[in-house]
């Protein structure tokens, strides 16, 4: 049986407001093994040329295709019809392993020191990662790179 070609990208990952760069080098980084691409939604807390970012993603960036946009607005203005945004909280009562990921899915994660704002999760499907230890919350990078090889493993049945 001959198999289907892929189109697209594996995946979306959205960051909104991500404020430290090294956690957004390190998504870069998990974008580029993945062959996902990586979405900034501004205001950053940091520059793309900061030595941190750099050092985060090393030689990977050449790997991820990037793109910048004004704010949610914009973002939004981007997408085309159909596109499925999950937001990931710690607010979500669904775990990302019952999300049904396909090709193309937009993961989108809030800002290291709080989180998505609720008026942007009320209007989108909302996941959560399990934390049965406690705590406040996952590291934005570590965040993003467990639901992303989770959403990679249901589509690709790794």
């Amino acid at each position: 049986m001959t198999e289907l070609p892929r189109v697209g990208p594996l995946l979306h990952i959205v960051l909104y407001e991500p404020e430290k760069a090294g956690n957004v080098g390190n998504v870069a980084r998990t974008c580029a093994v993945l062959g996902a691409e990586l979405h900034l939604i501004r205001p950053f807390g940091f520059h793309l040329h900061d030595r941190e970012f750099r050092r985060a993603v090393m030689d990977y960036l050449e790997g991820v295709r990037l793109h910048e946009h004004a704010n949610w607005t914009a973002f939004q203005g981007t997408l085309a019809p159909g596109a499925r945004v999950w937001a990931f909280s710690t607010h979500a009562a669904t775990l990302h392993t019952r999300a049904g990921f396909r090709r193309g899915d937009f993961l989108l994660f809030g800002p290291e020191s709080r989180g998505l704002p609720g008026w942007l999760r009320e209007g989108l499907p909302t996941l959560k990662l399990p934390q049965p230890g406690g705590g406040r919350s996952l590291n934005l990078a570590v965040a993003a790179g467990a639901a992303a090889f989770e959403a990679g493993r249901q589509i690709e049945g790794w």
